[in-house]
């Protein structure tokens, strides 16, 4: 099929499983009400560890979301993205049909995937060797079973994928399904991010790189990303997702749209395995692009959803970039 060019592309539903709550309207109220996700770690004991908190989802039932049957056959963070497609396909009302599920794609970034179920399987392992090694163990863990969960649920036969890249996992995706719509390669997509990495090896390995907030005391307070007294990120855990549409069809069957997606861009610093490239020269060129691809000024832009990861490299690039694209703004 030859791509239809320059089609614009609509969010037409959402869904959220977050440490503020499961759901739009319960993460909204937390919002506007200024409530904090972040607290003392429940996982494991951490007891031993410099950074202590974290922002764990706290009131998920997954056979709320997922047959009793095939809850063990996924990882949690593959539970969080298929209940927050559900939450967004229900909120959208779109339907996948045998007419247009091969046009239908799944795109889900996932940074890191089956953390829990490889600790938890390599305990067993040590302890019994194979004998109770499930066979789930590979589907649990491997990131791109998150979109194949929820395209094996809905029927989606389209494009499906996992995109990894670190902290712009769910952007990336979220911008490749933007972009495959609006050239004609889908006509609609469910996309989004997860991520469940909670676990004594996953905070122990940023603890290790001195990447965590180690102000245990003040949970609620220690992500202060452009603060001076910023001293590192918080773990936290939890999916979004995003139904795609192109803009006429969701008109047409009389779809709420939520937004428009106006451009996309993503490039590579191509300079550090952690630290931005000074001054954030790659962070404002992709700013550029962006804006380049969306026909927009940069007087035109009203919010800046940053990074922020509230490390002193971090946030100084950021800084800087966005002051090399925005100026005196």
């Amino acid at each position: 099929m030859r791509p239809m060019l320059e089609r614009r592309v609509v969010v037409t539903g959402v869904g959220l499983v977050t440490p503020l709550g499961v759901g739009v309207d319960k993460n909204w109220e937390a919002l506007m009400a200024g409530r904090s996700g972040i607290g003392p770690i429940t996982r494991f004991d951490a007891s031993g560890f410099p950074a202590r908190i974290a922002g764990e989802v706290k009131d998920f039932n997954p056979e709320d979301w997922i047959e009793k049957r095939d809850v063990k056959k996924m990882d949690p963070f593959i539970q969080y993205a298929v209940a927050s497609a559900e939450q967004a396909m229900r909120q959208s009302g779109f339907k996948i049909t045998d007419d247009n599920a091969d046009q239908v794609g799944v795109l889900i970034g996932v940074g890191i995937g089956g953390l829990c179920t490889i600790e938890e399987y390599h305990k067993v392992f040590m302890e019994t060797g194979l004998r109770h090694i499930t066979p789930f163990f590979i589907p649990k863990l491997i990131g791109n079973l998150a979109p194949g969960q929820i395209s094996i649920r809905y029927g989606a036969r389209g494009v499906n994928f996992t995109a990894t890249s670190a902290c712009a996992s769910g952007s990336h995706a979220i911008g490749e399904a933007y972009r495959m719509i609006r050239l004609g390669y889908l006509d609609a997509a469910i996309t989004g991010g997860s991520e469940a990495a909670i676990t004594s090896l996953g905070v122990g390995g940023f603890a290790a790189m001195r990447a965590l907030s180690t102000r245990n005391e003040e949970p609620e307070k220690a992500s202060r990303p452009f603060d001076k007294e910023r001293d590192g990120f918080v773990m936290a855990e939890g999916s979004a997702a995003l139904i795609l549409e192109e803009r006429e069809a969701a008109v047409a069957r009389g779809a709420r749209i939520i937004a428009e997606i106006c451009g996309y861009a993503a490039n590579s610093d191509a300079y550090h395995i952690t630290s931005p490239a000074p001054e954030g020269r790659g962070a404002a060129k992709c700013m550029r692009m962006c804006l380049e691809d969306s026909d927009l000024d940069p007087n035109e832009v009203d919010y800046i959803n940053a990074h922020g990861t509230s490390t002193e490299q971090g946030d100084i690039a950021e800084t800087q970039a966005v002051k090399r694209v925005f100026g005196e703004r």
